[in-house]
C-alpha cells in the first residue's frame, strides 16, 4: 500500500494524491444493497449472503500491453475488467452481486482514473453489482484485478463437467468478432462501419448473464469463450471426460465479419481468436431457446476423446488451441 502522499508530474501540472484520495474520489459510491453491511472505507467488506444459495467467486487480472492494448480507452478498460468476470459468473448460471478491485498504477493520473472508474461503474450498474472493497498501489505497470462474488440456487451451479454423449454443442451470439476487430485496429487500416462494429465487440464485450441463468436448468455443461472456441470447448469436454465434433459450416458469423474477411480467416478468428465472452454449452435435444439471445447448434458431444472439426462434411484439421498465458 502507498503509505504517504507522492508527487507526480502529469503533463503541465503537479498532482499530490494518495491511495485514500483515489478511493474516496473515484471508487467510493453509495451502495443501495441491504446485503452490504460494511463496504468501502473499512478494513474489509461485510456481506450478508442468502443462506439458501451457494456463492460463486471469480477473479481475473488484466496487465497493460498484455490484456489490453495501449490504444484502448480507460473507460473501455474499466468496462472490460468487470465484463470478463461477469462472463465467468454467467457461465455458471449465477447472479453477480458484489465485487472488489485491486488496482496498481504507475502514477495517479486524474483524467485516466475518471474515465476508468466511469467505465467500471457503467458495467457494474448495468448488471447490479456493488463495489464493496479493494486496494490501490503503485507499480511499474497498470494491473487491474477484479473479483466478483455471485450467488445461485443451492446445488444448481452449471459446471464444465456435466456434458453427456449425444448432447448438442451450442454457442450464443456470433464468434470471432472481437479478435477480428483487434486485428483490424492494430493493422492500422482505416475503419469502416463494419470494422468499427468488430472493434466495438472487443472494446465492450457483453456478458451473457441472463442467458446463463436461463441455462442453469437446461444445459448440462457450460463455459465462457475467453480464449477461443476450440481451446475453451476442449476444456469443457476434457472436464466431462468426453470428446466432440464442431461443424464449421454452422459457426455463427456476423455479417460484418463475412463482409471484411475470407471464409477461412473468419473460421480461424472464430476458433482461436478469443475475447468474445459468449457462452458455449451442451444440452440434450431438443433444446428450445426462450431468450432473446441468438443460439446456434454447432456440433455434438461424443464418447471419443478429443475435439475434431468438419467443414462442408469433410474432415478439417485445426491445431491452434487458443490463447495461453505461458506459451
Amino acid at each position: 500500500m502507498i503509505a504517504q502522499s507522492k508527487k507526480f508530474d502529469l503533463k503541465t501540472k503537479v498532482v499530490i494524491v494518495d491511495e485514500f484520495k483515489i478511493i474516496s474520489q473515484y471508487f467510493e459510491r453509495k451502495v443501495e444493497d441491504n446485503s452490504v453491511r460494511v463496504g468501502i472505507g473499512d478494513d474489509g467488506a461485510v456481506l450478508s449472503p442468502d443462506r439458501q444459495k451457494d456463492l460463486i467467486a471469480v477473479v481475473d487480472s488484466m496487465v497493460s500491453a498484455v490484456h489490453f492494448p495501449v490504444w484502448l480507452s480507460p473507460a473501455d478498460i474499466g468496462y472490460r475488467a468487470v465484463a470478463i468476470n461477469l462472463s465467468d459468473v454467467a457461465a455458471m448460471g449465477g447472479t453477480p452481486r458484489w465485487m472488489t478491485l485491486a488496482l496498481t498504477l504507475v502514477k495517479p493520473d486524474s483524467d485516466w482514473l475518471e474515465e476508468f472508474s466511469s467505465g467500471l461503474f457503467a458495467a457494474a450498474e448495468e448488471f447490479n453489482v456493488a463495489l464493496v472493497g479493494g486496494d490501490t498501489t503503485r507499480g511499474s505497470e497498470i494491473i487491474i484485478s477484479v473479483q466478483i462474488l455471485g450467488d445461485i440456487e443451492r446445488g444448481s451451479v452449471l459446471q464444465r463437467s456435466g456434458a453427456e454423449p449425444g448432447d448438442g454443442i451450442y454457442v450464443s451470439g456470433t464468434l470471432g468478432d472481437a479478435s477480428a476487430g483487434l486485428s483490424i485496429k492494430e493493422s492500422g487500416s482505416p475503419l469502416t462501419q463494419a470494422s468499427e462494429f468488430l472493434v466495438g465487440r472487443f472494446q465492450r464485450p457483453h456478458p451473457r448473464v441472463d442467458l446463463g441463468r436461463f441455462l442453469r436448468t437446461r444445459a448440462t455443461a457450460a463455459i465462457d469463450l475467453s480464449d477461443g472456441l476450440f481451446g475453451d470447448l476442449e476444456k469443457l469436454l476434457s472436464a466431462s471426460e468426453l470428446g466432440g465434433t464442431i461443424e464449421l459450416d454452422k459457426l455463427p458469423l456476423s455479417k460484418q465479419m463475412t463482409q471484411l474477411v475470407r471464409r477461412r480467416d473468419a473460421i480461424h478468428f472464430a476458433l482461436a481468436g478469443g475475447d468474445d465472452y459468449e457462452l458455449c454449452f451442451t444440452a440434450s435435444d431438443p433444446f428450445i431457446n426462450e431468450t432473446d439471445v441468438p443460439i446456434q447448434r454447432i456440433g455434438t458431444v461424443s464418447n471419443d476423446l478429443g475435439l475434431s472439426c468438419t467443414l462442408d462434411g469433410n474432415s478439417y484439421e485445426f491445431r491452434n488451441k487458443g490463447y495461453r498465458h505461458f506459451t
